[in-house]
């Protein structure tokens, strides 16, 4: 959703699992082709992989006080999402059996307004063809310092004493 500081400490954290790898500013096209049609492609922030759960994670990132953009790129890719799995499964390689999840990255402040948003917006859920519903995690859990680099484990608060 925005090109900022946050973008690249949301890639950071999510690279911090090894079984993960990311790609910032991935196309995602509906058909393939040079010039895409207006409001058939996004750039996604980040599209992680993560081998271990043989998942993709579509991760977008904002600390829009609205998340009006996020909510409309959640609408707009629950609408296609038969064609955005099999635009992944062509352009990215993503193995047919892999499961793909939206996953937001939001401060907490704005889980209210997240939570109040999401349950308007159409094909999103359990049905068949549905969009999941989005993971989601608060930008104040991913900073740094909270975790370690190489294996995104929780570091410990040193004392005081």
């Amino acid at each position: 959703m925005t090109v900022d500081y946050f973008q690249g400490v949301v890639s950071e954290y999510l690279r911090a699992d090894r079984a993960m790898f990311v790609n910032t500013e991935c196309l995602l096209q509906l058909a393939p082709g040079d010039v895409p049609a207006k409001g058939t492609s996004w750039y996604c922030d980040v599209v992680a992989a993560n081998f271990r759960d043989c998942a993709v994670y579509l991760c977008e990132v904002t600390y829009s006080g609205t998340l009006h953009a996020l909510i409309g790129r959640l609408q707009a890719w629950s609408d296609n999402w038969p064609g955005l799995r099999v635009a992944l499964i062509r352009d990215c390689c993503v193995p047919e059996t892999w499961q793909v999840q939206p996953w937001v990255f939001i401060p907490e402040d704005r889980h209210a307004v997240l939570k109040k948003k999401l349950p308007s917006l159409a094909n999103i859920g359990d049905g068949p063809g549905n969009m999941p519903s989005p993971r989601v995690t608060y930008l104040e859990e991913v900073v740094p310092w909270k975790y370690r680099s190489w294996d995104r484990k929780v570091v410990a608060p040193e004392s005081d004493a």
